[in-house]
């Protein structure tokens, strides 16, 4: 609001200044340029006490020698629009960041853990290394921990973001915050309540993002070299100028000077650029959170992508049926979708969807770890996983399945194999087109997930994508992010809390669709509110575009500053044409930064 009192305060000026009322006109200058100023003078000054030089801080003295010189209405008018801008792109992208530590809330506040065979409930907090923990259905895991007894499907879906649920028996290390989704387990706890993977992931993020957050802006980076030396010019002319001739001259010559080196268009366009940049770019589902951020987004050269969610559907469907030789696939599939009707396994949602029709099943029972079965017309059906139950003349062709990328389950008749059914997270329709059109961008793409390496290759060959580094681990995705930005810039895209760590690190982390999680989100520097990855492309087109428009209007703004100095220098100048002259640049760079409001059509 202070900006817009500022506003306010500067044009009751100019309409005082217009009638005639002169003293009215003076203090309302006034009450706009130090409303103005008090928003960005405080914090040139506290910079400058660190060694830190910006843009601000030329802003500051420009209006300082403005003042000084008898012009306030013009210190006002800097003082406003420089004000506004800012304001502007604050309020443009102001995005909340509070849910990264909602990811704690996947850890239960409490945890049932065994000592001397009696069950004792204790804080999840509490929970120390060794401590044997009971994990009922349903139930959560409070810390890391490695499976002593028992067998059951881990879903890992909100950790590490893949929707096929995990297999788990006596040995089987599982992660804190994973549910469990069938019979009961006996954990021991390999890491403390307070020190486990999911702190680590805060604890990454946090990091990380500590770590971007002083990344310069383009025109701070401009203003270091500069305030410096335009003060030590304008110090040099005072004195030198006062040595040998009218001291009055030379000083009155030097302040010119500061305010022709006042860089009012490089203030005022690149902020109203960045604005107007991001405004587009959010109506067409892209958000992206800070000004620096979009300054960065232009010079992205190579891109990382996770695969559940972000090239995948995440919602695991039939895609290959094999049958013995005496069964139709029809019947395979009404038989395995009658049984899996009484299960919540994803893979069992799956196999329902893809026969819609099944007949009822009954004396329906689900076996921890192994396979459901029931009856079906008077047949004994099971249906589990090729580890528990025997494949008979499917083997090379259930290999075969797995190796490309497929969860096989078998389904027996009466104890006799009858076939299988292959279930994978399919490929977004889209994707091959995507990695096509980055490549023709000179843009590289790399695919990191925490899957296993057999189904990463598999989609990667379908999606066209070269580089794969699969069975990551939260951390192992952060250490690659920042081996590729060796080379290159790198954006990361996800939406999983396994991301989170990959994405904050990213010289830009993008979340996929709205419905992510909300530490990906909140890591990411831009979200996309859909899941078409062909926001993808379009995103850097704008952002390039964008870019150049600023680069544009930053050496507009230089080239002004660099005629106008010596102008101011020898006199040929004054203040009255110095400020016309920046007047009349900042209308030209502002309708220039305009045109980052336009965006292109979408490709259908």
């Amino acid at each position: 609001m202070v900006p817009v009192f500022s506003g306010v305060a500067f044009f009751a000026g100019l309409i005082c200044e217009w009638s005639g009322a002169e003293i009215p006109g003076l203090v309302l200058f006034w009450i706009g340029l130090l409303l103005g100023a008090s928003t960005f003078t405080p914090g040139a000054i506290r910079k400058l006490f660190k060694g830190k030089l910006g843009i601000g801080l030329l802003m500051t003295i420009s209006a300082i020698g403005a003042v000084i010189l008898g012009y306030v209405e013009e210190a006002a008018a800097l003082a406003f629009l420089y004000s506004i801008a800012e304001a502007l792109e604050d309020k443009a992208m102001d995005r909340a960041r509070g849910g990264l530590r909602a990811l704690l809330k996947l850890v239960p506040d409490t945890a049932t853990v065994l000592v001397s065979g009696a069950q004792t409930e204790v804080a999840a907090k509490n929970l120390t290394v060794g401590q044997v923990m009971l994990v009922r259905p349903g139930e959560r895991i409070a810390t890391d921990g490695v499976v002593r007894s028992g067998r059951s499907s881990m879903d890992t879906s909100a950790i590490t973001g893949e929707s096929i649920p995990v297999e788990v028996e006596p040995g089987d290390a599982v992660p804190a915050g994973a549910i469990n989704t069938a019979g009961a387990l006996e954990v021991e706890a390999t890491a403390a309540g307070t020190d486990n993977s999911l702190t680590t992931i805060v604890e990454l993020v946090e990091k990380a993002q500590a770590e971007k957050g002083d990344r310069a802006r383009l025109a701070d980076k401009i203003a270091r070299p500069l305030v410096p030396g335009v003060l030590i010019l304008a110090a040099l002319v005072a004195i030198i100028g006062s040595l040998f001739g009218d001291p009055e001259l030379w000083v009155t010559r030097a302040l010119v000077v500061l305010v022709a080196a006042s860089p009012c268009a490089l203030a005022i366009s690149v902020p109203l650029t960045v604005v107007a940049a991001v405004g587009a770019a959010s109506k067409f589902g892209v958000i992206i959170k800070s000004g620096a951020v979009f300054e960065r987004f232009g010079g992205i050269r190579h891109i990382a992508v996770d695969k559940t969610g972000t090239l995948t559907r995440n919602k695991p469907t039939v895609t290959a049926v094999l049958t013995a030789a005496d069964v139709t696939e029809g019947q395979l599939l009404a038989w395995a979708s009658a049984i899996e009707q009484h299960s919540t396994h994803p893979l069992a949602a799956a196999m329902a969807a893809a026969a819609p029709g099944a007949p009822a099943a009954a004396a329906v029972t689900e076996k921890a770890g192994h396979g459901i079965e029931g009856t079906v017309d008077g047949v004994k059906i099971t249906v589990g996983s090729p580890r528990w139950l025997e494949v008979g003349d499917l083997g090379d062709q259930v290999a075969a399945l797995e190796e490309q990328g497929m969860t096989v389950v078998i389904v027996h008749r009466d104890g006799v194999p009858a076939g299988a059914i292959g279930v994978r997270d399919e490929l977004r329709p889209e994707v091959p087109e995507v990695v096509r059109t980055l490549a023709r961008d000179r843009i590289g793409v790399t695919m990191l997930t925490g899957d296993n390496a057999r189904t990463a290759r598999a989609l990667a060959r379908q999606a066209g994508i070269v580089d794969v580094r699969a069975e990551l681990r939260p951390e192992d995705k952060a250490a690659a992010i920042v081996q590729l930005s060796g080379t290159a810039p790198v954006a990361m895209i996800g939406d999983g809390i396994n991301d989170a760590p990959a994405l904050a690190v990213a010289d830009i982390g993008i979340a996929m669709g709205a419905t992510g999680s909300d530490a990906a989100i909140e890591s990411a520097d831009v979200a996309f509110t859909g899941h078409d990855l062909r926001l993808l492309p379009r995103a850097f087109d704008h952002a390039r575009r964008g870019r150049r428009i600023i680069n544009q209007n930053i050496a507009l703004s230089l080239l002004i500053i660099a005629a106008l100095l010596p102008l101011a220098l020898f006199g040929v100048l004054g203040l009255a044409a110095v400020v016309l002259v920046h007047e009349i640049a900042e209308v030209i760079v502002i309708l220039n930064g305009l045109r980052a409001a336009r965006t292109q059509k979408a490709v259908s």
